[in-house]
């Protein structure tokens, strides 16, 4: 009998029942279910049929071959599935589009790749601001230093309300939650402030980068922290001084040190003087969410 690609899809769905059904001791992600996860979780080839044991090598080879096969399970399935939310540049929703089509540079350089953003400054009580280093699985600038969180409202009924910036301040309470391990109820809704809006753009490695109009939001709570290994390789707490330590670092090309172009762009043009506001208590004062600031 041939592998048929019925066959490849019926016998895929076929183990993933099989899966879902044994994994009784452990639960598994929606991403489990995948084929290269398949592979994986399912048996050596000596203790399945031979026709089973066929549709699984074809499995294999049909992923190896695909386009972007080494990239991470985690950040594929995140690339394919997530719906960014394309904006011209007055921030007026003209479409959607996957994850992956947003951050292909070619995408970028020639159609209309500009999605909603958002950065996430969070403060501990004594005022230092959290930091993370991206993930070395990440697609877009792995393992850099970046600012608490940095993420995309979905286009999606909860992440669309634009009125006081409530589905970008839904998004980011989903994202902490996703890559920092931070519970909900640490980091309520009402208690992002949005600073205001950047626009700015950055290659990546050449094949990937950013288009971006990025919230600014900036939040005061003492928080628990759990990283996601397939989000986050560290994180720490720094006050100013520590901060600027880390800025001489990276411009002298210390250890390798790597900041992200976007926390760099809110570092050189807001995160000093608006610090000062958080100390003080006059985060509100500083808001403007009316100037979108176009530093591309």
């Amino acid at each position: 009998m041939s592998v048929t690609p019925h066959l490849l899809k019926t016998t895929a769905t076929r183990l993933s029942c099989s899966l879902a059904l044994t994994s009784k001791s452990r639960r598994l992600s929606s991403s489990a279910f995948a084929p290269r996860t398949l592979l994986r979780l399912w048996p050596s080839s000596n203790s399945v049929s031979p026709l089973t044991a066929r549709v699984l090598s074809t499995l294999n080879v049909a992923m190896g071959d695909a386009p972007d096969a080494g990239m991470d399970a985690v950040q594929r399935r995140l690339m394919f599935e997530d719906e960014c939310i394309l904006v011209d540049e007055n921030d007026s929703v003209v479409g959607h589009d996957t994850k992956y089509n947003c951050h292909l540079w070619e995408k970028i350089e020639s159609g209309n790749m500009l999605h909603r953003a958002f950065s996430v400054f969070l403060f501990n009580s004594k005022y230092e601001l959290l930091l993370q280093q991206r993930s070395g699985t990440k697609v877009t600038f792995p393992l850099v230093w970046t600012n608490t969180c940095c993420s995309h409202p979905l286009y999606r009924e909860s992440e669309l309300i634009e009125e006081n910036a409530l589905g970008v301040r839904n998004a980011a309470q989903r994202k902490l939650l996703d890559e920092l391990g931070i519970p909900a109820e640490e980091v309520p809704v009402d208690q992002f402030i949005p600073l205001g809006r950047m626009l700015y753009k950055a290659p990546s490695d050449g094949k990937w980068g950013e288009h971006e109009l990025d919230y600014l939001l900036f939040i005061v709570r003492d928080v628990n922290v759990n990283p996601n290994p397939d989000e986050a390789a560290d994180v720490k707490y720094v006050n100013r001084d520590e901060l600027k330590e880390l800025l001489r670092k990276a411009d002298a090309g210390e250890g390798g040190l790597k900041l992200s172009p976007w926390f760099r762009l809110v570092v050189d043009n807001f995160l000093f003087k608006w610090w000062d506001n958080v100390e003080k208590g006059t985060l509100k004062e500083a808001a403007d969410m009316k100037t979108i600031h176009k530093l591309t």
